[in-house]
């Protein structure tokens, strides 16, 4: 039982939820913890200084972006729903509903990462589309779905893999895309805070994000979900320490480890003198495969779907 059960579908609130958090939650972060100093990865002249976009505009693109994903999310409900489906799903116990939202979790973090990492890969996709998030160089709460309208679009196209996927309810996926906001959120306050528990569970917190804004750092650190294993798994991972800043706060510094070639099977130039295709490209190509396999078993969930309703 549910606050909203019997006024709102779930599949409804699944678009809703995320939303209102966002606002509620970054909204607290900056209209009150933001004014904690001692806290913060940036001074606030820093922001001022370094950010190349005002507050308002940041404002008007986050309520573009999350338009757009309403009304996708909406559009897939009516498309796609059945009055069969409509009816209210038993839940699964608690284990499965854990299982299937780590499930997710995995399908989301391989999915923004190779999306990510593409957009910097691609220049033309970076000076056009990517860009304009890192128009933030000091990332803040509420700027946190400050993106091109095409970025939402894949966003919401890759929450729509891992919620058909993992095989969760509407129900379920309410509060695992409602607490992907939160972390999202947390990843892009610009603060350290000693008694918030999401940053000291998930390492790819606020200041793994913040080297990645940083100039030096954004070729690294892409992971931007839940964990860091593709960073790790494809060598874009870049250690950092977080120290207090002169003049109170934190600062999060790139440390350069040693490139541990020693350890490599082929030097880096034969890495890049034998390989056939460039690195971009491969990209693509697990993406398209990737795209490929989801449609072909989307198709096979739909067909055996409607083959037992019929029965």
């Amino acid at each position: 039982m549910v606050f909203w059960e019997g006024y709102v579908s779930d599949e409804a609130m699944g678009i809703i939820a995320p939303m209102v958090v966002y606002w509620v939650y970054a909204g607290f972060y900056q209209l009150v913890l933001s004014s904690l100093d001692e806290y913060r990865l940036h001074s606030r002249k820093e922001e001022d200084e370094k950010n190349l976009v005002p507050f308002h505009s940041v404002m008007k693109g986050v309520l573009i972006q999350q338009l757009l994903q309403a009304t996708i999310g909406f559009s897939i409900f009516l498309f796609t729903s059945t009055p069969a489906q409509q009816q209210q799903q038993q839940q699964p116990s608690i284990p499965h509903q854990l299982a299937q939202t780590i499930l997710a979790m995995l399908i989301v973090d391989a999915w923004q990462y190779f999306v990510h990492r593409y957009m910097h890969q691609n220049k033309f996709l970076y000076r056009k589309v990517h860009s304009q998030h890192h128009r933030l160089v000091v990332p803040y709460a509420v700027g946190t779905l400050y993106n091109h309208p095409v970025e939402p679009a894949l966003d919401t196209v890759g929450s729509g893999v891992a919620f058909l996927l993992s095989g969760m309810t509407p129900r379920t996926a309410v509060f695992f895309f409602s607490f992907h906001v939160v972390k999202t959120v947390d990843d892009h306050c610009g603060m350290l805070l000693p008694w918030n528990l999401v940053p000291r569970v998930f390492y790819n917190n606020a200041a793994y994000h913040d080297i990645h804004h940083q100039l030096q750092g954004s070729k690294y650190n892409y992971s931007q979900a839940f964990f860091s294993i593709w960073d790790r798994v494809c060598g874009t991972h870049m250690p950092y320490v977080v120290v207090k800043r002169d003049g109170g706060g934190f600062e999060a510094r790139l440390l350069v480890l040693p490139s541990l070639d020693e350890y490599r099977l082929h030097s880096r130039k034969e890495e890049d003198e034998k390989n056939l295709v460039p690195f971009h490209s491969v990209v693509k190509g697990v993406l398209i495969q990737q795209l490929l396999q989801t449609t072909i078993g989307f198709s096979i969930f739909l067909v055996s779907f409607g083959s037992h309703e019929l029965s």
